[in-house]
């Protein structure tokens, strides 16, 4: 049977330890990202120690050649990870040999001649708008403290209504209230954007306000749990759960769908792909275009309109 390992000896737990240091003080990652890629680290340096039959060592690293990448890489997709899973491993593998021979304790460029696994294009699957107005009913209805079902609905309105990622909807501060028509975000890599709020939406939020047991001050989170601290992202994507039993929607409606949703609606409305870039926040047009293969008919309407031979 294959398994993950994840189990490795007191070397190689120092050098993630150093490695963490270095990615927090120097390349300023959040502490997020900095467990994710520790934890990527720590299976493959895991999977050298057991493939080798021998305990990390500073001298075993320094000898690591594409074939062992390889092997390790082998191991993964046969446990069934995912190919974008690939990338960031081999990323975060790549980002601590570059660590180690910036600090000089040996240089082995073989490593940086491995490939990226090829990323999968997976179609965003937005949520229909009809269900998404049924989803907010059915959440400001689930539960019994008013209070929280309406900071439920509020957050599920920011995903939709603003098109925001679910971490950052739950980062807002209360001196981001009253939003008067806009809200700032801090997006992926501290980029900003300034986004318009719909009135829904400045509704929700004033509803929310008036509930909210307790007394936020400016830099507290806005949205809050049961005992005043931030909100945690698995409430909201408990209650989409419930949402999508409840009126039988798939797999795929999940937090992150409602921003999909976003775009995908403004498309078809006729949003230029630009706009919705800065809307929702990506640095490359081209991770906006796969919005343009979730809604063919658009193309084919804006062709017929726009081309003097159609």
């Amino acid at each position: 049977m294959i398994k993950k390992y994840n189990q490795i000896s007191e070397v190689g737990y120092k050098l993630i330890e150093d490695w963490k240091k270095y990615a927090q003080n120097f390349k300023k990652l959040s502490d997020s990202s900095i467990c994710s890629y520790s934890r990527d680290i720590k299976f493959f340096l895991s999977f050298i120690e057991n493939y080798e039959n021998s305990i990390i060592s500073i001298k075993k690293l320094e000898k690591i050649e594409p074939r062992d990448l390889r092997a390790w890489l082998s191991h993964e997709i046969r446990l069934g990870t995912s190919s974008t899973t690939l990338r960031r491993y081999l990323s975060s593998v790549k980002d601590f040999y570059n660590w180690l021979n910036e600090k000089k304790v040996f240089y082995n460029k073989s490593i940086f001649n491995i490939q990226m696994p090829k990323k999968e294009k997976k179609l965003p699957r937005p949520i229909e708008e009809n269900y998404i107005f049924d989803i907010i009913s059915l959440i400001a209805k689930n539960n019994k403290l008013p209070w929280i079902a309406a900071r439920n609905t509020c957050v599920i309105s920011l995903l939709y209504g603003c098109g925001l990622r679910i971490s950052e909807a739950l980062s807002i501060k209360k001196k981001d209230y009253p939003f008067r028509g806009t809200l700032k975000i801090k997006g992926k890599g501290g980029k900003e954007r300034i986004i318009p709020v719909l009135p829904f939406v400045e509704d929700c939020t004033k509803k929310y306000i008036d509930l909210c047991p307790f007394k936020k001050e400016k830099n507290d989170f806005l949205f809050l749990g049961i005992r005043g601290k931030q909100l945690s992202a698995r409430i909201i994507q408990k209650e989409i759960l419930y949402c999508r039993k409840q009126l039988g929607l798939p797999e795929t409606a999940t937090p992150h769908a409602l921003r999909h949703s976003f775009a995908t609606h403004l498309l078809s409305a006729g949003g230029d792909l630009r706009t919705i870039q800065e809307l929702l926040g990506h640095s490359s047009l081209s991770s906006t275009q796969i919005y343009t293969d979730v809604d063919p008919k658009r193309l084919i309407r804006v062709y017929k309109e726009t081309h003097p031979k159609a």
